[in-house]
């Protein structure tokens, strides 16, 4: 494997420095699928809640590139003997590029469309791209490896594992890099701890007993930012609203409505032949531009939304818990009577959450997804939970409210036909 002449230092707020070594790993960067990541927010809408937010896949992968570099680094300078080292070039790799199919707002994009990243990805390192390429012209084979190990089934469970796990380098690079862009402190935990307590066992990443008290800070930072953060009300309402202009885009489509503006990769989207080429001009940018125009639409209710979303007035909503199920069909019918389509102004959330889960190994394929096992001396592992209160506390599920979200503005023009109960519930 080829080193470069010169190591290459990426300066960077959560890990201070960002070291690339390797002549693959800088030429993938610098491919063009990898520098479009640039352009697409790790965290979707969420710069409408922490206006911090505006961090990009881009830095966020090469976040994970780095958390598993130094695991990596920690396996060889031990000589741990159960580490592959001729597997080292295969997960820096995979963990560069795992992000990489990555659309514009994606799970509110993934949701509407039924595509996948993951499945995109895949596409794109074993296309015809540049990252191919790199990949390629490193070793005929590599291609076909990380795109298995970024979909789970490549035969060497430790090296997916450190990609995709229940105590991975995405998950503890995306925790720092959250918090710290959103500026809140629910997300910090020791990384530089856990880092020295992992080891390499029987094909798998174990933790050495003496950092249990690392991990349960871990685990309890992946909790707290999915409800404070991840799960925020009103990233969830810029989030319905996405997802409300697109299945109004695609339903007008459906319909032959003749867009005002449609540009040609949104529009292959719409009609389901989205190619590869096409997906790699989807970014933000593209599509903020896209919504831009489409509050000039003839149609009311797409030119509404888009407004709504790149202004940023967003739905209200209220908290069902203590209201009868009926009562939303109510609601619905009395929006349709009055002129407001309840398909595009009105959505119910409901929020689950397993912040670490003992048994998903039981339930899924593949092994990395087994629980995080503690290495007791030098051969007796013991799943974390029997050990710590605090991971067993966490471990059921963790169920939110039920909430529905409307439009209040369009909603009180209409406040004196509605019931006086209805007023009080709805805060009109």
């Amino acid at each position: 494997m080829a080193s470069l002449q010169e190591e290459k230092v990426f300066k960077d707020p959560v890990h201070k420095y960002i070291y690339v070594q390797d002549q693959p790993i800088w030429d993938l960067i610098n491919t063009r699928e990898f520098q479009r990541l640039r352009r697409i927010r790790q965290l979707g809408t969420s710069f409408m809640t922490f206006h911090g937010a505006e961090h990009s896949r881009f830095t966020h992968s090469l976040g994970v590139y780095e958390v598993a570099r130094k695991i990596i680094s920690q396996f060889e300078r031990n000589a741990y003997s159960e580490w592959p080292r001729e597997e080292r070039l295969l997960a820096l790799s995979a963990a560069l590029m795992h992000d990489i199919g990555h659309g514009p707002f994606s799970h509110s994009v993934e949701r509407v469309f039924g595509t996948h990243h993951e499945e995109w990805t895949c596409q794109l390192v074993l296309g015809d791209t540049e990252v191919n390429k790199v990949l390629r012209d490193t070793d005929p084979s590599l291609p076909r490896s990380v795109s298995d190990v970024i979909c789970k089934s490549y035969g060497k469970s430790i090296v997916v594992s450190m990609i995709s796990s229940q105590l991975d380098a995405d998950r503890m690079d995306y925790l720092l890099r959250d918090a710290y862009f959103t500026g809140v402190n629910y997300g910090t935990f020791d990384l530089e701890r856990i880092l020295r307590v992992i080891r390499p066992y029987q094909g798998h990443i174990v933790v050495k007993d003496s950092g249990m008290h690392a991990v349960e800070d871990y685990l309890m930072a992946r909790y707290q930012m999915y409800w404070q953060v991840y799960f925020h009300p009103v990233t969830r309402s810029s989030e319905i609203v996405l997802r409300k202009i697109f299945e109004r885009a695609k339903k007008l489509s459906e319909d032959g409505y003749t867009f005002g503006f449609l540009p040609p990769a949104l529009g292959s989207l719409l009609r389901g032949t989205l190619t590869l080429e096409h997906y790699l001009q989807l970014d933000e940018s593209y599509v903020q531009m896209t919504l831009s125009q489409w509050r000039l639409e003839r149609d009311r209710i797409l030119a509404d939304l888009s407004d709504r979303f790149l202004n940023r007035r967003l739905f209200k909503y209220i908290s069902l818990q203590t209201f009868p199920e009926p009562w939303e069909e109510e609601l619905r019918d009395w929006m349709r009577r009055v002129g407001v389509d309840p398909d595009y102004y009105t959505a119910i959330d409901f929020l689950s959450d397993v912040p670490y889960d003992v048994y998903r190994a039981a339930r899924e394929e593949g092994d990395s997804s087994l629980p995080i096992m503690l290495l007791e001396g030098k051969d007796n592992l013991v799943e974390i939970s029997r050990k710590s209160d605090i991971v067993r506390s966490i471990s059921a599920i963790h169920l939110g409210e039920r909430r529905i979200y409307y439009p209040e503005d369009r909603l009180r023009l209409e406040a004196f036909r509605m019931p006086a109960d209805w007023r009080i519930r709805l805060g009109l």
